[in-house]
């Protein structure tokens, strides 16, 4: 049976943090978030508090940096297909990430992001919708087979610049 509970570090705007357990559906109640903490205490954390919410693989903690994000923008451009988003988040932090190219976007409670750093601890950041201030769709990166395939054919399909010998002498000459 698969793991109903994740994973998460939960960072506040207060600049505080909480690790420990959200259920795999967290974003459904609108008016905030219960986590099972470490040590087996539920906390229930209102959603204008919530900065972020990092899936991590594991829960050990660096009290600086507990979600050991050390790349919130991408250096180069990215490779996976989805949409590349920048925002800026009410107390002014800015994050990038890359979002599935669906209705989630523009319906639903917050953002899942796959963060720059895929080989960090942060797996996954889910940002509410209360927290962003400013969006940004910075490019729409798309799966390159189908584009391909119609490139392809459309190639196929162009005219020769210069006809063959065979095609001229079919054609009717002039008076």
């Amino acid at each position: 049976m698969a793991n109903v509970r994740k994973a998460v570090i939960v960072r506040k705007f207060s600049r505080d943090w909480c690790a420990g357990y959200v259920d795999a559906g967290f974003g459904q109640n609108p008016a905030e978030l219960e986590l099972l903490d470490l040590t087996g205490k539920i906390l229930r954390i209102g959603w204008d508090q919530v900065k972020w919410v990092c899936y991590v693989r594991s829960h050990a903690i660096d009290p600086a940096n507990p979600e050991r994000l050390l790349h919130k923008r991408f250096s180069t451009r990215p490779r996976t297909a989805g949409v590349w988003l920048r925002m800026t988040l009410t107390d002014g932090d800015e994050l990038e990430g890359l979002a599935a190219n669906d209705l989630t976007l523009v319906s639903g409670p917050g953002l899942l992001l796959t963060p720059p750093d895929t080989r960090s601890n942060t797996q996954r950041i889910y940002v509410p919708r209360q927290a962003i201030q400013k969006l940004e769709l910075v490019s729409l990166i798309g799966a390159s087979g189908p584009r391909r395939a119609a490139a392809t054919s459309r190639a196929v399909a162009q005219p020769e610049l210069f006809p063959s010998q065979a095609e001229e002498d079919e054609k009717p000459l002039a008076p």
